[in-house]
């Protein structure tokens, strides 16, 4: 099959797994559904893809590292910046520490190097599989926002870690003092490549937008360019290009918060963003699916290694490994929470109380193994420096390929059911801050159109038609501001009256655009007109629906 059938069957893997999804009766998350997918693909024979880990870093890692960098809220990060640095980087040493001894202890055909580079490949998490299964109970924001800013940055950690250990494996040696080197290049260089080939790209592409003008199609490109762009040129300095690509988002979210883009850039680069998420997801989780297949039919070979002749062993040591991790990461979420945020806001607000037994388990959980893990564990060379064979390859990925399965079946069934009706004690509402700017922002407004207003000359023939169009619009801005400026009941009043306002707003956008496709079928409006026509009308519907 050629490449471009390749191509079009997975997104067409995608789509129906998403159909699926939303038409089966039991609440199965979409990766699962992916998975079992790509094991029917594989089965069918018709194809099965043979995965390049060094292309599949390149194609799916960057622009999913760069779009999470990208729409992760900075102040979240900074106010959790404590928890999220424990976790993405001490609970991967810790991972990696604890389970390299316990693989090794339990599989004691694998050296002790290659079982601290199978920890580091399952040390990462994946917070896109956890946002699928909890997409239909729905996570606290603030927890979800610490899942995704530890994992923006233990993959980066986890894979190096991984490095060194495989070429501990490689050479037979380890150095302490070169790994704590290595490590600060690594770190150090990928956000600093991250963030200096963004802002340059950003100021670039600014100028030429003000002496050219914006085109929509090359803004876009442009963004979808940075962070291949940022990925590659680190690795080439032998940087992170992981951390170089969560850099570049982080980045581009500062250059955004300058409002530069025109507004349809912004829609439609949200668009093409939205659908290359999607798109990535999906493949990858399809792959799993393929890769699985393909590893558990040279099962028999693979368990001789193990010293059992049954294949049920295999299984066994994917339960016990997946409890050694959520054992580790149980522990570090207990100690961590109760240590750092939780203590210290309970001494500012008095209350003694730490963390609910629900929060632990929901946050330990959540350590949903995914598509980091399945591509390094692919990286693992096929000889050593010698000529021999790696040591237990085909048993790492085996292994690899269990745990992400076993973590995702485990994190859909309780989860769900953990979730229901959790939240944070201290988690802060925005609806006062959201006022507050409204208020502003209508404010704003007024005077500019005051002063619009005085400047108009009262000879030009459409002073008063100005004036009078002003006028209505400073009363609506005056209207909004009198109802998010009062006391809570009457916000209360106003945000009911909003609501059903917009609601009949949103009724008569549909009509309207009911008639115009009927007008169109009817052949009472030409094509072009009817496009632009309802391009307004979904640009207002999108406003009254967001």
């Amino acid at each position: 099959m050629s490449t471009v059938a390749v191509v079009l069957s997975l997104l067409l893997a995608v789509v129906l797994s998403d159909l699926l999804a939303r038409m089966l009766p039991l609440a199965i998350p979409r990766p699962l559904i992916q998975i079992g997918i790509g094991v029917l693909i594989a089965a069918s024979g018709h194809f099965v893809v043979t995965l390049d880990p060094d292309i599949f870093f390149l194609l799916f890692l960057p622009p999913l590292l760069f779009l999470d960098g990208w729409r992760i809220p900075s102040e979240e990060l900074s106010r959790d910046r404590a928890t999220i640095f424990e976790l993405a980087f001490g609970l991967v040493l810790f991972t990696v520490l604890g389970m390299g001894l316990f693989i090794h202890w339990l599989l004691p055909a694998l050296p002790l190097a290659v079982g601290f580079a199978l920890a580091a490949v399952l040390s990462p998490t994946d917070p896109i599989a956890v946002s699928a299964i909890a997409r239909r109970v729905p996570m606290p924001r603030r927890m979800m926002h610490i899942l995704e800013g530890e994992s923006l940055l233990n993959d980066a950690s986890g894979l190096v870690c991984f490095r060194f250990a495989v070429a501990a494996v490689l050479t037979g040696s380890f150095s302490l003092a070169s790994a704590v080197v290595d490590l600060a290049w690594v770190a150090a260089g990928g956000i600093a490549v991250g963030v200096g080939l963004t802002l340059a790209l950003s100021w670039l592409k600014n100028q030429a937008a003000k002496r050219l003008g914006e085109d929509s199609g090359s803004q876009i490109l442009i963004s979808l360019l940075i962070p291949f762009g940022c990925y590659q040129l680190a690795e080439s300095l032998a940087c992170s290009g992981i951390l170089a690509a969560v850099a570049a988002g982080l980045t581009m979210s500062y250059v955004e918060s300058s409002g530069q883009a025109q507004a349809t850039t912004r829609i439609r680069r949200n668009v093409v963003w939205s659908v290359i998420q999607f798109s990535a997801n999906g493949i990858i989780f399809v792959l799993l699916g393929e890769q699985l297949h393909e590893i558990a039919s040279s099962m028999g070979g693979i368990v001789q290694l193990t010293g059992h002749p049954n294949a049920w062993w295999l299984a066994l040591y994917i339960l016990a490994i997946n409890l050694g991790l959520a054992g580790l990461r149980l522990l570090w979420v207990l100690v961590s929470l109760r240590l750092l945020p939780f203590r210290h806001r309970a001494r500012r607000s008095k209350l003694q109380a730490g963390p609910g037994w629900r929060l632990v388990l929901v946050m330990s959980l959540s350590g949903v193994r995914g598509a980091v893990t399945l591509a390094a564990v692919m990286t693992l060379p096929l000889t050593l420096v010698s000529g021999e064979a790696f040591p237990g390859r085909d048993l790492c990925i085996l292994l690899a390929m269990g745990v992400i399965t076993l973590s995702l079946i485990v994190a859909s069934i309780f989860l769900p059911l953990l979730l229901k009706g959790l939240r944070l004690q201290d988690e802060p509402t925005n609806e006062a801050e959201e006022s507050s700017a409204r208020v502003a922002a209508a404010h704003a407004a007024i005077r500019e159109i005051e002063r619009l207003q005085q400047a108009l000359a009262p000879s030009r023939p459409d002073a008063d038609i100005e004036s009078a169009a002003a006028s209505r619009v400073m009363e609506l801005y005056r209207s909004r501001i009198d109802n998010r400026a009062g006391d809570a009941a009457s916000v209360s009043i106003a945000k009911r009256s909003e609501q059903a306002e917009r609601d009949m707003r949103l009724a008569g956008l549909r009509a309207e655009r009911s008639e115009i496709f009927d007008a169109l079928r009817a052949r009472r409006l030409g094509s072009e007109t009817a496009r632009r026509l309802i391009r307004e009308l979904d640009l207002l519907e999108a406003r009254y629906t967001s």
